[in-house]
């Protein structure tokens, strides 16, 4: 369901202007980690938006790293060209945006596909970039702007554990962090003084319904702004009929307003919190409904069959989840010592239903049920994963809530003002 909640206010957003966005002090180096090309399109979105402001940024990488459905480099590619046709007429307005040919050098290819249970495979294009641009002898932090899953972040730091010391990372979590369970868990387990924010709700503020976190909220922007006379415009309207989503773009815009060293600051990205552990919840058995869980925490199930050989590291069952129409399956693995192991994050308030199916009878047909709560990280748990001093995420505080968006005013309070200043540029490819 769609909802008629957008509308741009231009005399509210020109008395606001002033005392927003202030100036970010360096231009920041970011790498792009992206799924797009997978199953939502709103990356697609993002990329314009990114080409559309690359003078901002010291772009050094565009990586194509999917947990999950068919994205690739070559997805990247495509946007590329069509900004290649359109830059003619950005220069006429602005200097310093990225040329095509540099863009296209510095575009790899990282993991199809989730990571195993350990958290982390073999070594990927994508993943070798991260470690050598993290390692230039710059003195300026790596910004890795993480617009799907963790799995290529995970194997660079595997890989190179030296590079969490350059590196700072802004993540859109939520259904990405279900994609990427194994990933996160190896990160948060092994580098718990990263520097990160984990922004799990507070990104669906810039185009969600308040009450619904998946919807995508009706506008007349493309109409008025966007349009369709550009190459960049046109592709547009393919992606969600033109309607504005964009849910990994308040990655850009919190590098694009005020120091970024400082989560906590008023931004066009949102606001954050430090939080000194991560949730995880280590379960034996299967939930019911008498079980409470915070969203986004990880629940890990560990079974114990006796005297079944099996190959370590190997899956060997599934955890199934309704998903509208369809059921989503969530590999579980050998882990040794006759323990069969799977780790699921739920994405949302919700009461969750599942069950497990698997050639091993002692696994085949257990069903479960979990109500899942809407306040992250929630109530602490023995088994959680300790964290740092220097990790963030969604603002807990009631006020601050947008419907059911835990933090998502700190980010919709913004949203108008950031579009606005994109509509101008858009005016330039509309000449």
């Amino acid at each position: 369901m769609k909802f008629k909640l957008f509308v741009i206010i231009l005399p509210l957003v020109v008395a606001t202007l002033a005392s927003a966005q202030k100036p970010v002090p360096a231009k920041p180096r970011i790498l792009i980690s992206t799924d797009i090309g997978g199953t939502d399109p709103d990356d697609n979105q993002s990329l314009i938006h990114l080409l559309m402001y690359s003078e901002k940024f010291k772009l050094e990488g565009l990586v194509s790293s999917p947990s999950f459905g068919e994205g690739n480099k070559e997805e990247i590619l495509k946007t590329i060209d069509l900004y290649e046709k359109d830059l003619p007429k950005l220069q006429k307005h602005q200097k310093g945006l990225a040329s095509p040919q540099y863009l296209r050098s510095i575009t790899k290819q990282g993991k199809k596909g989730a990571a195993p249970f350990v958290g982390y495979g073999e070594s990927t294009e994508g993943s070798n970039w991260i470690v050598s641009c993290a390692k230039k002898k710059d003195q300026a932090p790596l910004w890795i702007l993480v617009w799907g899953g963790l799995d290529d972040v995970a194997q660079a730091l595997h890989d190179e554990p030296s590079i969490q010391h350059q590196i700072r990372i802004y993540w859109i979590g939520g259904p990405n962090k279900k994609w990427s369970a194994n990933s996160y868990a190896y990160i948060a387990s092994n580098f718990p003084n990263l520097w990160l924010i984990e922004n799990n709700a507070s990104y669906y503020g810039f185009f969600s319904h308040s009450s619904e976190p998946d919807s995508v909220t009706t506008s007349n922007y493309y109409q008025q702004y966007i349009k369709d006379k550009s190459f960049m415009g046109r592709d547009f309207a393919n992606h969600y009929k033109g309607e504005i989503k964009m849910g990994d773009t308040p990655t850009l815009l919190y590098m694009m307003d005020g120091n970024p060293n400082d989560p906590s600051k008023e931004s066009w990205g949102g606001s954050f919190t430090p939080t000194n552990y991560s949730p995880r919840i280590i379960l034996n058995e299967t939930t019911t409904l008498k079980d409470t869980v915070a969203y986004c925490v990880i629940m890990e199930f560990r079974f114990k069959v006796p005297n079944v050989k099996a190959e370590k590291d190997s899956i060997y069952f599934w955890m199934e989840v309704p998903y509208g129409k369809n059921v989503q399956k969530w590999p579980g693995y050998y882990v040794g010592d006759g323990v069969f192991a799977l780790r699921y994050i739920p994405k949302k308030a919700e009461v969750l239903h599942y069950k497990f199916s698997s050639t091993l009878k002692e696994l085949n047909g257990k069903t479960g049920a979990v109500v899942v709560a809407n306040l992250w990280p929630g109530k602490r748990n023995k088994s959680d994963y300790a964290l740092g001093n220097t990790w963030f995420t969604d603002k807990p505080n009631p006020e601050l809530y947008l419907g059911k968006l835990q933090g998502g005013k700190t980010l919709s309070k913004w949203r108008n003002e950031a579009l606005l200043d994109w509509a101008k540029r858009w005016a330039w490819l509309n000449e």
